[in-house]
């Protein structure tokens, strides 16, 4: 073109000319090229574990993630947070967290949630709840949590009477129950009302939350003549399972828990939601979070499936004898 001080290159009919502009050069990209995509990131404060046992929970929500085409420092960052043996840490972790900007948080723990609410409004944050997070005041309605919070509940107080009921029907003779538990725990009267309805003695032992004497504890429900132990889950409970498992061999005590990966660990029963596939799960609303969706018009989803577990080797370890019309109901027995 004459009389310009720029000379045009035609490169393809799909390709950006580039000009030389007197000494500047400016270049021109293949059309419809596109910015490299952010790879999204994930915040995951574990409720229990350590970075070198972080658990099957943690695993079943990678799983989830897998199974969404989500892999890990490839298309997806996970910074994960465990509190190994300072649970008390949690809220500090998820402050790190909302400070790294993560896409979306993650969490079982109640402390971890209730500190990402405090943290945060915009993060999004997926809970996989064992309470209820309506009566915690944690979100507005299951239907339409609000905010900036949606995820599953585990449903796992409102089956404390069912728990009873499978414990008296495995073992016929009990008659005083010792309920392991933190004080205040939301679940002692639902076990207190169906305790009145199958007249059964319960015997609550409190646990603290630093250095419980569990030894001790098992010492005091022995002279009381428990008969069978229920271990009602929590942060301060949960991390003791190994010496809570222990010590009902030892003193050869029915136990049910309310997680099913305690049945694994030696316990003998649990009765409970199918939790690792709720994790499976919050990995899909995760998915569903880093595409666009609002967390607070996202139902929170109540477990519509349920697993009775039967370890039978600790059963013939601690001389009980499940009787064959319980064992036909357990979804798995361990053998």
């Amino acid at each position: 073109m004459k009389g310009s001080n720029c000379e045009w290159l035609v490169v393809s009919k799909n390709v950006f000319c580039f000009a030389i502009f007197a000494s500047e050069l400016a270049f021109c990209l293949p059309a419809g090229a596109q910015q490299p995509k952010k790879i999204p990131r994930i915040g995951y404060a574990a409720s229990g574990g350590d970075i070198n046992n972080p658990g099957v929970v943690v695993e079943a929500f990678r799983r989830g993630l897998r199974d969404l085409g989500y892999i890990e420092g490839k298309n997806v960052v996970v910074d994960y947070r465990y509190p190994g043996t300072e649970p008390e840490k949690l809220p500090d972790f998820v402050k790190e967290l909302v400070q790294l900007n993560v896409d979306v948080l993650v969490s079982s723990s109640a402390a971890a949630i209730r500190a990402a609410k405090r943290a945060t409004k915009t993060i999004p944050i997926v809970m996989v709840a064992s309470f209820d997070p309506v009566a915690a005041g944690i979100v507005d309605s299951l239907a339409r949590p609000g905010g900036n919070l949606t995820g599953v509940a585990r449903l796992t107080h409102e089956l404390s009477g069912k728990r009873l009921e499978l414990l008296k029907e495995a073992i016929p003779s009990l008659s005083r129950i010792g309920i392991l538990a933190v004080r205040g725990s939301e679940s002692l009267q639902d076990y207190e009302r169906a305790a009145h309805a199958l007249k059964i003695s319960l015997e609550f032992s409190e646990v603290s939350d630093l250095n419980p004497d569990l030894e001790a504890l098992f010492r005091s429900a022995a002279k009381k003549r428990v008969n069978a132990i229920i271990v009602i889950g929590s942060r301060s409970i949960n991390r003791y399972t190994k010496q809570i498992v222990q010590l009902s061999l030892k003193n050869r005590l029915p136990s049910m828990f309310e997680i099913s990966t305690r049945v694994d660990a030696g316990g003998l029963m649990s009765y409970s939601a199918d939790d690792l596939a709720l994790f499976r799960r919050a990995a899909v609303y995760v998915d569903k979070l880093l595409k666009g969706a609002r967390p607070g018009e996202m139902p929170i989803e109540q477990p519509t499936r349920f697993e009775f577990v039967i370890n039978l080797k600790t059963a013939k370890q601690i001389g009980v004898i499940i009787p064959p019309n319980v064992l036909a109901r357990a979804d798995r027995v361990i053998r």
